[in-house]
């Protein structure tokens, strides 16, 4: 049998299209292996999203080709379309793919040599319209959760992201897809599908009958083709009082939003090109809070941009705390090569962008902590993991607000919705609850 291995760096989105790519692979009869020596084909799915992750990156490659020297070897991702150049000075790399040809990797591969599909790299064009490009049949990983992108690329341009350089323009899978995607997942035995996107908020706006991301959920919720869905990410100014109330109880959505901040201070933000300012973002999330007083509230925050003063900083620090956040994905600035910030002046030296990424994540902790408080004692439902907790064996269920709850009870019940009761909150904020009767 010939074998395969595929690397993944970077984010959901990556994971989602390497996961396609396996099960394409797969069903053309090949097998996921192990890598090493006698594996046939080893894939690298890079991240650009700092010029640190383009660094991992090549890393990756190099290691991967010295372990698997027999290997033909396919590097593709957002490293790969944004800097072919670097990855060319590479030794014993066989193919360069572009985002656009993702989805043929499998093709490729399964074909003969006499007959090969070919990988012909393009650069991303911005002035041609463009199609999305997905995988014909659900792509199912090996989460309990299944992942489902329904977005690609973006127009935003934040000035410090090189992600609309690398994906191109926002594209979108048509609704009919996404529902035969959903019905699949669902035929499956999943629980609960994730929508996903590089822009998800964007969703519909490109497609020949125009739609949203709210007529799509609007439509999902009617038609309960799945159990629940969450979203992956959404931005602040896309996020109306439609969505939230969809995730009201009796709805499919999930009561869970994770909405990139990056910055509150409004200065610094409009020096990213984000559009919003501190006051919107604090009456948007003030607004979700009094809809559902018990949804999870997750934050980015982007620190040590370029020129951000102490004061700049401390009016995230502000913001963040004085709001009911969850949790914070906190995030040092890396200049990218290739975006407009890598060339911003005052850059701030890294021990000060260290030191303000350390006072933020204690504010997570804090976050952290005051959200597992007003969910404790709490009845709610769970998603079982398939997989128990690595630390303690115990079951590991995720609810609706996305709070993680270990369980003592049967292994039948992987994959299945149960009524749970968080009750215990460790020191290090790992939750434990009981099966509800």
């Amino acid at each position: 049998m010939k074998t395969f291995f595929i690397q993944t760096l970077g984010c959901k989105v990556n994971q989602y299209e390497s996961d396609g790519i396996a099960s394409s692979l797969e069903e053309k009869g090949w097998v996921y292996g192990k890598g090493g020596s006698n594996t046939d084909v080893v894939i690298i799915n890079t991240c650009a999203v700092t010029s640190k992750a383009g660094m991992q990156s090549r890393q990756a490659i190099r290691k991967i080709i010295r372990e698997n020297p027999n290997a033909e070897v396919i590097v593709t991702g957002c490293h790969a379309q944004t800097d072919p150049e670097s990855l060319k000075k590479i030794d014993h790399i066989d193919h360069i793919v572009c985002h656009k040809d993702k989805n043929r990797i499998a093709d490729h591969v399964a074909s003969t040599c006499d007959d090969q599909f070919p990988l012909i790299f393009k650069k991303i064009d911005r002035t041609k319209a463009n199609a999305f490009d997905g995988f014909p049949h659900a792509v199912k990983g090996d989460m309990t959760r299944a992942y489902l992108k329904i977005q690609d690329g973006c127009d935003a341009f934040c000035t410090y992201c090189i992600v609309p350089y690398a994906r191109g323009s926002s594209v979108s899978m048509l609704k009919d897809e996404v529902f035969q995607h959903i019905r699949e997942l669902d035929d499956s035995g999943y629980k609960e599908v994730i929508l996903t996107g590089i822009h998800v908020g964007m969703y519909g706006l490109d497609l020949k009958e125009k739609s949203s991301i709210l007529e799509l959920l609007n439509q999902i919720n009617q038609e309960r083709p799945v159990y629940r869905v969450r979203l992956s990410s959404i931005e602040p100014f896309e996020i109306n009082e439609g969505i939230i109330n969809l995730a009201r109880p009796e709805n499919i959505l999930c009561d869970h939003f994770h909405i990139p901040l990056q910055s509150g201070d409004d200065d610094i933000l409009k020096k990213m090109k984000r559009p919003y300012d501190s006051i919107f973002f604090k009456d948007m999330v003030q607004m979700i809070h009094t809809i559902l007083p018990f949804a999870s509230i997750g934050v980015d925050a982007l620190i040590g941009f370029p020129s951000e003063t102490d004061k700049q900083f401390e009016n995230t620090y502000s913001l963040i705390e004085s709001l009911p956040i969850s949790y914070l994905h906190v995030f040092p600035f890396s200049g990218r090569k290739g975006t407009p910030a890598y060339h911003f002046d005052e850059k701030i030296n890294e021990n000060t962008i260290k030191d303000r990424c350390a006072k933020m994540r204690v504010l997570d902790k804090i976050k952290r902590k005051a959200f597992i408080d007003i969910n404790m004692n709490q009845k709610q439902e769970g998603l079982v993991q398939n997989k128990p907790d690595k630390k303690t064996g115990m079951l590991k269920a995720i609810t609706s607000n996305y709070l993680t709850v270990l369980l003592n009870g049967p292994t039948d019940v992987y994959g299945k919705v149960l009524d749970l009761v968080p009750e215990q909150c460790d020191s290090d904020l790992t939750v434990r609850g009981r099966i509800s009767e």
